[in-house]
């Protein structure tokens, strides 16, 4: 047998190779800490005026300079090679610079150098002590004088590295213990709390602000007395604190005694790193004491200059230490505040010493922003001025109060009554969801603005405002929208605003982006800027209205989508212009981890999440369970009356067809196996999980919604080694004796295993099938939760009492994890909800918790009322990711294989930063294991370090070519993994293999020589030909189509393909930030053979968001438009990571039109909800025209089921004209705009007229 060699490959981020230009030294010091550096040049100095000639050369450098493999290459010959010491000091283990270690390694054992590899932190890294080649004990010394730092330590550390080096520099000094942590006053050595307090001023609050011990060792401490000055502006009474970090016990002891004496309000922290790790049990920070907002700020390690020409803003590095892992201890991103800057060249070590530098204006920001919290703690409640803002988009009357998953409204409405019962001033406010709508409906929205409304701002009070802001955003706004008294929201000389106030409480909609004023010259512009009204709004928030806080009901809005850096914003970015430095609270659904940090890192916002809706099984109805009646009956008969056999055969084609199913479901011509897809594709459908009304904020589910949402979390296993997280479905099977796999396997099989009596005993309907099996271990399950339910308010022992029902030990076991663990979670989330929102307008600290779609294995993220974080993307795509992404993969291939009759050679696949968020990079696997690439991860951290290109003999098919489309929250998350993807798809490209089994290197070559024809330079079209990672504009996002359908402003499926080509031509990674390249993104999306969207759980489905439509919908109409071909879609289910299940998109859509949207189970879930179920109605509605105009997926008989549903049944529309008009005109209107664009045929003569008379009925 042989073994097949994946050959390694290494990650670019496109920086060039640079030659530090150091001549030889005898001790050559590495590490990535700048202060560090300083403060060794300044021991150089010490040691050299001591020693005189006879003191070692020393050089100095940071490690950074050195990433990309070549500049490691020049230094190592340059400067390492003639060395007689080295040193590399590593913030973490050897996978931050392996191949630099192996490099040193390499050389310092060919040539005798005396090398110490050095983790500076807590834990030691033994992949670095056996990379070293001095003794254990040395290098433990030379890492105690690292970890306690200063000057002394630093000339000690010398002196051991001369002895090391065979020079006599003198006897070393013990280590000199440092404290870890200690108070700061300028001037003053070791201050105590007195000293610092007696500059303070009395009635102000205190703001703790942290920052290393390594500035005030090093002296480098302008920033930092800075950044004290202008918090001290900013009206605080400023606690200066340096830490080594925040896990040394003597820091935490330090800290806990000093919050003890001298509480804050608020608390800054400039520290990077957290006490906690994602996916690992938390560790509350000692900060959490105060139990005040913890805030986040940055010293950068870019040069200011970097940042401000990136539509990025932080580097990954950055993003990962001083972002991603504090938010995993709760705190909240501010902006970066310093930068770095050479403060003068060091001719002794030769090496620039680089310090911190404050940008003042980023300083303001972040004081004021930790005042305002700081006075929000401050102010007493009934004082407090909060704003609770309703996202509305599309900008229609019937979809105010857009939230995802959440019945806002009536959420509004509970947090109105909240805030009440806390005592907020809250007036009059209504006390429903149906009297708040009534109120809103009947005043100032975007789509009626000349309505009478009771707040204004002044044109004199929005001059003086908009005077203020930059000029350069003052042009911008100007040249696209003119002058403010055009804008529609002004009359009478001043802005009318959305904005309803109950006492100190306003409720507002939140203003349009303006795509709908002047859509035909907008709907391009994917960096459009806020209209006036926009920024009027922000303006009267600040300033006539006071607010102290602002609450955003509901994922999400659009305040942190508006153009501008990805983070670490600058004066010109639109959500600092517009949020301002007020607190914004977020209450936002918990499995929606991507786009909720979106509004903690662009609009700081602290996150309160929220439980996902009630879940079910979609079960049958209709005209399904009458197919299904005459499946049983036609198996039935098989058995006793054969000569009905063929009636019943005829019977249930001729139904089938009359409803479209024989298509849906695949079933071809007239035989067994087109009944058999029939009976499966019915057996799938009424197993599928949908939602059951809305969740309302701060109420938990009751009753049977309670029961089926346990079902729907007890249904998949939520660990694998915890016997009670096992699935209860799979548990049942097994104490029954049933030996199959309920969650995997054919539905429409016949059942020829055992019939227990427990099972014979649920229902009297006929059981043939696996999936009357599964039904009945369904019923099962739902009828031991009821006896727990009914149970409850038992005292439930040890003994299992309240589980007697359980047929065996493993179905037990389970029932007791539901009783004791999952259920007092659900249980919890309402009250939770409640208080965290109550603790985040108090200005207090709300407890961080994980994210992720609780029905995919995740209950950890329950009880809800936390604020959020993601994952550390460093270790992205992780090991499971990659299982999935990998089986999926090839699933697609030969899906692809068996319909087409060859391999596909170029795919394009849609990616989305909360999809991979909440996975661990699915997507990102799944692409590299089509192009045969696999990743190379550090075990110990996990990180994700290279990649390996597999051989073709290995993969036993060919490559895919792969372009990726990614949404503009990816590319801002994920800079990493866009160069991971950019890099392995260079490097098969490079590979030499025939075209046939590498179409990717094919494509490379053809399109190299085209533009080298064209006159680009052959470096520069060898890059643009491999690009293959593209997304919107730097600073924008989407995918630009929402515009227009919902403004109506395409005339035919070229317009929409147009529109997706000019907002995702953007090529990024391998160092491009969003090049334009439409020539080239259309190029790739001509050659595909198919495309991929994959979704990773069922609590949500394509018919939901506009998401879909737009990256899925858009990308289909665009390769049509493009190739004259229909390409085949894939909408892959990765809900189940042990089973992903491929399906088109054609496929998708039928199965949810049919099980959830049709579905009268669904539609009275949606008429609990009043005003926003009518609203879901019409969004459902939407969202199927908007697929039927980008794609072919959606048939007449979808649209049909549609119609009876919603328009024909006369109790639905009843309902709709009811409690939400508005959704029912607008339903009427999408679904006769389908008519008129010929995209759906109806069955229904009189389907027409009805819509016209709907659409068109008086407001």
């Amino acid at each position: 047998m042989h073994l097949l060699t994946a050959t390694p490959g290494t990650v670019s981020n496109g920086d060039e190779a640079i030659d530090l230009g150091q001549s030889p030294g005898d001790i050559v010091l590495l590490t990535v800490a700048d202060s560090e550096l300083a403060c060794f040049a300044s021991a150089a100095h010490v040691l050299g005026q001591e020693l005189g000639r006879a003191a070692p050369e020393i050089r100095l450098a940071n490690l950074l300079q050195l990433k990309h493999p070549y500049s490691v290459d020049l230094y190592v010959e340059k400067v390492v090679a003639h060395a007689k010491f080295v040193c590399v000091i590593l913030l973490g283990g050897k996978s931050y610079w392996p191949y630099g270690i192996d490099e040193i390694a390499n050389i310092a054992r060919k040539k005798g150098i005396a090398f110490a590899a050095i983790a500076d932190g807590r834990e030691d890294d033994p992949a670095l002590r056996a990379a070293s080649t001095v003794a254990a004990e040395s290098c433990d010394l030379l890492r105690d004088y690292l970890r306690q730092g200063g000057i002394a330590n630093a000339i000690a550390f010398l002196r051991n590295a001369a002895r090391l080096a065979g020079f006599d520099a003198g006897v070393p000094d013990a280590p000199v213990p440092v404290a870890d942590a200690g108070l700061y006053l300028p001037g003053v050595d070791r201050p105590t709390l007195d000293q610092v307090r007696s500059g303070w001023k009395a009635g102000q609050p205190t703001a703790l602000f942290l920052f290393y011990r390594a500035l005030l060792i090093a002296g480098t401490l302008d920033a930092v007395d800075r950044m004290v000055a202008g918090l001290e502006t900013a009206g605080l009474n400023v606690l200066p604190v340096h830490v080594r970090a925040l896990r040394e016990p003597f820091a935490r002891d330090f800290l806990q005694g000093l919050m003890a004496e001298a509480p804050p309000d608020v608390i800054l922290n400039a520290t990077a790193f957290a006490a906690s790790a994602p996916g690992e049990p938390r560790t509350p920070s000692i900060l959490e004491q105060a139990d005040c907002a913890i805030l986040q700020t940055i010293f950068a390690s870019a040069e200011q200059s970097a940042w401000e020409s990136s539509a990025r803003g932080l580097g990954p590095r950055d993003l990962a230490m001083h972002v991603a892992l504090p938010e995993v201890d709760g705190r909240l991103f501010t902006r970066a505040v310093a930068f770095k800057a050479a403060a003068r060249f060091d001719a002794r070590t030769e090496c620039s010493i680089v310090v911190p530098q404050i940008l003042e204006d980023r300083v303001s920001f972040v004081s004021q922003l930790t005042a305002n919290w700081a006075k929000l703690r401050r102010t007493r409640v009934e004082e407090r001025r909060v704003a609770l803002i309703l996202a509305n988009y599309p900008n229609r009357d019937g979809r105010l109060g857009n939230g995802v998953g959440l019945d806002t409204p009536a959420s509004a409405a509970a947090i109105l009554k909240a805030l009440a019962e806390a005592g907020y001033g809250t007036d009059d406010a209504p006390t429903d969801g149906a009297a708040l709508m009534q109120r809103m409906t009947g005043g100032i929205t975007n789509a009626a603005p000349d309505r009478p409304g009771e707040i204004t701002l002044s044109l004199q009070a929005y001059d003086a405002a908009f005077a203020t802001l930059p000029q350069g955003v003052r042009e911008a706004v100007q040249c696209r929208w003119g002058a403010p008294e055009t804008d529609p929201f002004f009359r009478a000389g001043a802005f009318h605003l959305p904005v309803h106030r109950f006492g100190r409480i306003a409720v507002a909609v939140q203003p349009s982006r303006g795509y709908h004023v002047d859509p035909k010259s907008s709907y391009h512009d994917p960096a459009l800027p806020p209209p006036h009204a926009y920024l009027a709004f922000h303006i009267w928030l600040a300033g006539d209205f006071g607010a102290h806080a602002v609450v955003h009901v509901g994922k999400h809005g659009n305040l942190e989508w508006l153009p501008g850096k990805a983070i670490a914003l600058s004066e010109n970015c639109f959500p600092e212009i517009c949020a301002g430095p007020i607190p914004q609270i977020y209450p936002f659904i918990v499995n929606d981890p991507g786009e909720g940090t979106q509004a903690k890192r662009r609009i700081g916002a602290c996150i309160v999440d929220h439980l996902t809706p009630p879940l079910t099984r979609a079960e049958s109805y209709g005209p399904l369970k009458e197919l299904e009646a005459l499946v049983d009956e036609y198996y039935l008969a098989a058995g006793m009356d054969p000569r009905r056999l063929e009636t019943l055969r005829k019977d249930i084609l001729a139904l089938a067809a009359s409803q479209g199913l024989d298509k849906d479901s695949g079933a071809q011509g007239s035989g067994d196996e087109a009944l058999a897809a029939i009976d499966n594709y019915l057996c799938e459908l009424k197993e599928m999980q949908i939602r059951d009304g809305l969740h309302v904020f701060t109420q938990s589910p009751k009753g049977s919604l309670r029961r089926d949402l346990l079902m729907a979390l007890a249904r998949c296993p939520r660990g694998m080694d915890d016997a009670g997280q096992q699935s209860l479905l799979r548990a049942l099977a097994d104490d029954l004796g049933l030996d199959f796999d309920p969650l995997d396997c054919t539905m429409g099989a016949p059942w020829a295993g055992p019939r227990p009596e427990a099972l014979q005993s649920l229902t009297g309907a006929p059981w043939r099938s696996t999936g009357d099996t599964v039904e009945r271990l369904e019923l099962h399950a739902i009828r031991l939760l009821d006896e727990l339910e009914h149970r409850h308010s038992r005292a439930c022992g040890d003994d299992g009492s309240c589980r007697k029902g359980a047929p065996g030990p493993r179905s037990a076991a389970v029932l007791k994890a539901i009783e004791t663990d999952l259920a007092p979670r659900v249980d919890g989330c309402g009250e939770a909800e409640k208080a965290a929102l109550l603790k985040a307008l108090n200005g207090d600290f709300v407890a961080p918790g994980p994210s992720g779609a609780p029905t995919r294995g995740r209950p950890d993220v329950l009880p809800t009322g936390r604020n959020f974080y993601s994952v550390d993307t460093r270790a992205v795509p992780t090991v499971a990711a990659w299982n999935l992404g990998q089986r999926s993969a090839d699933l697609i291939v030969q899906d692809y294989l068996q319909r087409e009759g060859d391999y596909p050679r170029a795919i394009a696949l849609s990616a989305w930063g909360t999809a991979n968020m909440r996975t661990g990079g699915d997507d990102i696997a799944q692409a590299l294991a089509l192009m045969g690439v696999r990743p190379r991860w550090d075990w110990a951290s996990g990180r994700v370090i290279g990649f390996e290109v597999m051989k073709i003999a290995e993969l036993n098919r060919p490559r895919v070519d792969v372009t990726f489309r990614v949404s503009g929250f990816f590319r801002d998350a994920f800079p990493e993994q866009i160069d991971l993807i950019d890099s392995a798809a260079r490097a098969v490209m490079a590979l030499d293999e025939p075209d046939e089994d590498n179409p990717a290197a094919a494509h490379h070559r053809i399109e190299t020589a085209a533009l080298i024809a064209q006159g680009t330079p052959e470096k520069a079209a060898r890059r643009r030909a491999g690009s293959r990672v593209f997304g919107s504009k730097p600073g924008a996002y989407g995918a630009g189509l929402q515009a227009m359908i919902d403004e109506k402003i395409w005339h035919d499926r070229s317009d929409l393909a147009n529109v997706y080509l000019d907002w995702g031509s953007y090529a990024y990674g391998g160092g491009v930030e969003g090049d334009s390249e439409r020539s080239l993104f259309a190029q790739r999306l001509t050659e595909a053979d198919a495309l991929i969207q994959n979704q990773d759980n069922r609590e949500h489905d394509l018919l939901d968001s506009d998401d879909y439509y737009q990256f899925e919908g858009g990308i289909a109409a665009a390769v049509e438009h493009l190739s004259g071909r229909r390409p085949l879609s894939y909408h892959n289910d990765h809900s189940r990571p042990e089973r992903p299940v491929i399906r088109t998109l054609e496929d998708e859509i039928g199965r949810i039109v049919r099980a959830r949207v049709a579905n009268p189970k669904w539609i009275a879930g949606m008429m609990r909800h009043g005003y926003k179920g009518a609203f879901e109605i019409a969004a459902s509605v939407d969202y199927l025209f908007a697929f039927a105009a980008t794609t072919h997926a959606v048939k007449d008989h979808h649209f049909d089921a549609v119609h009876a549903a919603f328009i024909e049944d006369e109790a639905v529309r009843a309902f709709m004209a009811e409690a939400n008009p508005a959704a029912l005109r607008e339903t009427a209107a999408r679904l006769h705009e389908a008519l008129d664009r010929a995209l759906w045929k109806p069955r229904s003569n009189s389907a027409a007229m009805l819509l016209s008379q709907l659409k068109d009925a008086p407001q």
